[in-house]
């Protein structure tokens, strides 16, 4: 083995692991790989970065912009929420319908924002039937990575081969060349799923974060009379608050908002509080106040224009390390925070001073537009409240037609796939459908780095001779076994 073999060699085995272990994002590992790869001269500078500006790369921005034009029209939404709808469904049929639906849209666009649409609603869905989530979450991932098999650009690593066949003088694969293939290998998945997989998967009882709540404290509402003595105390400062209440919501006639630190109680108001059953027994001794009827959160929280939802805090969240008093939640997203739910513990003291962790579930109440604006942000996941943008409906039809379109017109060789896409992606920015600066925010540029970054790798692995040095190997080990043993090697 040559010095360029085994440094080729060894820096494959060192991203695989810095890829496994995710102490580094991948768009920096791919760039690391490429300074050390021309840094010893086994590329020059035009083959390092001749994957940026490949076909295979347009054609990826292309189906980023357009899935998210279909993101943003409410067209998904609009299948999610049929899907909330089959909470009658049994649990195998429910696996099933959520298995055909992601693997059918995922044959289309990139299995990462397929699954990413289809979490929310599934999410609810598991928790209506009270399923555990693993055992509808798990088969949700596998059809979505089984669906990008069936269709050229279902997945960015088909898109990334074919690009290299046709470099390479190869050929290249048309649109549906692989559906016979990648077919049988979705039905075999969703078979066995269903009869066998489903068995395996571990039964995870999710702990619901309202439900907790509930356990622990209690909610109702406080009328306030006019001769009350709280008439007149600020809201954060009143006896209610020194008593140990938590109030959450004030109604005021026909408005119905969260109080800040300027909302003064005024005669007739009515309060919904939390508090301990304990602090119930003390308020009934308060003169002033009335306790006019016993509420749930479910029920109250809910109703109107003021919503309670669950958010996951994912790897991208700017909050992340940062508490939520430093980041401002509630001046930057205009909503409260109730509580925060780590490794199924729900931390409902001193919120305001806790850390933001990967995986945290936050508690969170607001105006319902506030909380359809973080089904917009990509920091942040919707687990519990979920409305379709039925309102764009017009402009996700138009996104579909240009979208079938471009898949007509590559399948039938009118345009390459590239520039179908292209212009698919063209037209929905053209027609307004998504803007420039979202169009820009739906590309996964992380991803882009490490495909074209990595196909300077494979440039490496043949220039230095690692290629056939390894297929060599498996030449003499298989070869003389036949055919398929040589495939499987």
């Amino acid at each position: 083995m040559t010095a360029p073999i085994a440094l080729v060699l060894g820096l494959l085995v060192l991203a695989i692991f810095l890829f496994a272990s995710e102490k580094f994002s991948v768009d920096i590992i791919t760039i690391f790989l490429l300074i050390i790869l021309t840094a010893t001269c086994i590329l020059t500078p035009e083959e390092a970065f001749a994957g940026f500006g490949s076909d295979f790369v347009v054609t990826l921005v292309s189906i980023y912009i357009i899935s998210g034009a279909l993101q943003r029209s409410g067209v998904l939404d609009y299948f999610g929420a049929r899907l909330v709808k089959a909470s009658k469904l049994s649990a195998q049929r429910l696996t099933f319908y959520v298995m055909v639906l992601s693997g059918a849209t995922s044959a289309f666009m990139n299995n990462t924002t397929t699954t990413a649409v289809y979490l929310p609603p599934v999410l609810s869905v598991a928790r209506r039937m009270k399923l555990s989530p693993s055992k509808i979450l798990m088969p949700l991932a596998y059809a979505s990575i089984l669906g990008g098999t069936v269709t050229m650009i279902g997945t960015s690593t088909n898109i990334a081969v074919n690009g290299y066949l046709a470099k390479n003088g190869f050929g290249h694969f048309n649109l549906f060349d692989i559906f016979p293939i990648g077919i049988i290998l979705f039905i075999t998945g969703l078979i066995y799923v269903l009869v066998i997989g489903r068995k395996l998967l571990p039964d995870i009882k999710e702990d619901n974060i309202t439900e907790e709540i509930l356990l622990r404290k209690y909610v109702t509402e406080i009328h306030i009379l006019p001769n009350s003595r709280l008439i007149g105390e600020h809201v954060f400062d009143s006896t209610l608050s020194r008593m140990g209440f938590r109030i959450l919501n004030v109604i005021r006639g026909e408005s119905n908002f969260i109080p800040d630190s300027t909302s003064v109680i005024h005669p007739n108001d009515m309060l919904i509080v939390e508090g301990a059953i304990e602090h119930l027994v003390k308020v009934k001794e308060t003169s002033g106040i009335e306790i006019r009827a016993d509420a749930l959160v479910s029920k109250e929280m809910q109703s109107g224009n003021i919503k309670l939802a669950e958010i996951l805090v994912t790897g991208q969240s700017e909050f992340v390390g940062k508490s939520v008093k430093k980041f401002n939640f509630r001046q930057k997203y205009n909503l409260v925070v109730v509580a925060i739910n780590r490794a199924g513990q729900t931390l409902t003291e001193k919120i305001g001073s806790t850390e933001l962790q990967l995986g945290d579930i936050l508690l969170v109440q607001g105006l319902a537009d506030k909380i359809d604006y973080l089904q917009q942000n990509r920091s942040i996941i919707v687990i519990e409240d979920f409305r379709p943008e039925l309102y764009k409906m017009k402009k996700g039809i138009y996104t579909l037609i240009i979208f079938i379109a471009a898949v007509v017109c590559s399948s039938l060789g009118v345009l390459p796939l590239s520039v179908a896409f292209m212009s698919a992606a063209f037209l929905t920015i053209v027609f307004r459908i998504v803007s420039v600066t979202n169009a820009y925010e739906h590309i996964n540029f992380q991803l882009l780095i490490m495909i074209a970054g990595m196909s300077a790798f494979g440039t490496a692995l043949v220039k230095s001779g690692a290629s056939v040095y390894l297929a060599s190997h498996i030449t003499s080990v298989f070869g003389s076994l036949g055919n398929q043993w040589l495939l499987a090697g």
